[in-house]
């Protein structure tokens, strides 16, 4: 049975967040009509178009209460929704709370920060404008008339609703959790204008509901609802995946960014490796403690000199081959399921201390970023992601390490690469 159930109202915002669910790894199917479900039954995640967006309110109530009976044993339901707000958003999260076990509860974080998306003091900003002042309200099918997610709610609800401030989620999950236990509300709308954001607040929702809290219907548009599936431990239908190494040599502010974004992403951690701690057994052994926790990501880092502070040349030479040698000592143990290598001379290194031959490529992830396999020696058919250090924007070392996630899931469930 699907783990995750996602209704949409338009196909290609459905399929946008299916593609999301399927990065993370998990199979996704996408149907359109009700009447398909039973042929995506053995997917992880059942995307369902109801093509609503445009639909009357009481239509759009009938079909969603089918859908949400369609697949009535998923972990989570997820209501997608316009990252503008149009069509019958109220209506069809209303319509959901009719026919979901009692007690659920609807988080509403509609913040999608890639794509300007941000929700500050309850009001919906599309590249910092309020939404009511956007091509969204001039809409001819579907205007949007007020920039409050609240009063948009209203419009198809009379459930109760509250907001969750940008300063409570600033504080963190704790803080996050706490208001979502002290509110009885049955709709909670989250300030948000950073992935981060988002990932704070799965994190405090999962905390909620683990607790023996409610459970949660997500109401978004994409990105917070892998997130939370991620926190509520929904994994792909195979066993736990082999996690991904990430080995960055380069200390450019482009890396440091594209870091900085898998660990706020994709809950990246990494060993920090000094010019003065260039110990390969040692960064291995650390390297080995952050995996046995379970994340999907660990990495090893080149943390540069405080500013001003001298180089020593003959060190940052050695910086190469000592990281090179840590990851051959762990991909030796078996538990990494893929590599990934930012900067030139790593992966150059990289590869020649596993004894391969070369990298056969498959794509390219985005320009000048390729994945592939290794080839030759004791790694060989690896999974294998690289790019430059200076190349892609903060997001790219994100794409390559989906890439690969995406990978390692279809060859554990024994799907021809």
């Amino acid at each position: 049975m699907p783990q995750v159930l996602v209704i949409g109202d338009d196909l290609t915002g459905s399929n946008a967040t299916g593609a999301r669910f399927a990065r993370a790894g998990l199979r996704t199917i996408s149907v359109s009509g009700v009447e398909r479900v039973p042929c995506a039954m053995e997917a992880d995640v059942v995307v369902l178009n109801l093509g609503t967006r445009h639909a009357a309110a009481g239509v759009a109530r009938e079909r969603v209460r089918d859908a949400a009976l369609a697949a009535p044993f998923a972990d989570l339901v997820v209501k997608r929704v316009d990252t503008t707000l149009r069509g019958n958003v109220g209506a069809e999260v209303d319509a959901l709370f009719e026919v979901l076990e009692p007690g659920t509860r609807a988080l509403v974080v509609p913040a999608f920060p890639d794509a300007g998306r941000t929700t500050v003091g309850g009001l919906h900003l599309v590249d910092g404008v309020p939404l009511a002042e956007t091509f969204a309200a001039r809409d001819p099918l579907n205007p949007v008339g007020s920039s409050r997610v609240a009063t948009l709610l209203r419009e198809g609800t009379r459930r109760s609703i509250t907001e969750v401030p940008l300063d409570v989620v600033q504080a963190g999950a704790e803080s996050v959790a706490e208001a979502l236990s002290a509110t009885d509300a049955e709709l909670v709308v989250c300030d948000a204008t950073t992935n981060a954001h988002l990932s704070t607040i799965a994190d405090a929702a999962a905390r909620v509901q683990d607790a023996g809290g409610p459970r949660w219907l997500s109401v978004d548009s994409g990105p917070f609802a892998v997130r939370l599936a991620t926190a509520l431990g929904i994994g792909p239908g195979v066993r736990a995946l082999r996690p991904v190494l990430a080995v960055v040599g380069s200390i450019t502010a482009t890396t440091h960014d594209q870091v900085l974004e898998t660990e706020q992403v994709l809950g990246a951690r990494f060993v920090d490796v000094t010019l003065d701690a260039l110990d390969p057994t040692a960064i291995a052994e650390r390297a080995r403690e952050l995996a046995r926790t379970g994340i999907r990501i660990v990495g090893i880092r080149t943390v540069p000199p405080a500013q001003g502070a001298p180089a020593d040349p003959a060190l940052a030479a050695r910086i190469p081959g000592v990281l090179a040698e840590a990851t051959a000592m762990l991909l030796d143990d078996g538990v990494f399921g893929g590599l990934y290598a930012t900067g030139g001379d790593i992966a150059e290194a990289t590869t020649e201390a596993l004894g391969s031959s070369g990298f056969a490529i498959d794509t390219e992830v985005l320009p000048l970023a390729v994945a592939g396999r290794l080839v030759g020696g004791p790694h060989d058919g690896l999974p294998f992601a690289t790019k430059g250090g200076l190349i892609g924007d903060r997001t790219a070392a994100v794409a390559c390490l989906e890439h690969l996630i995406t990978t390692i899931a279809g060859q554990q469930r024994g799907i021809p690469q």
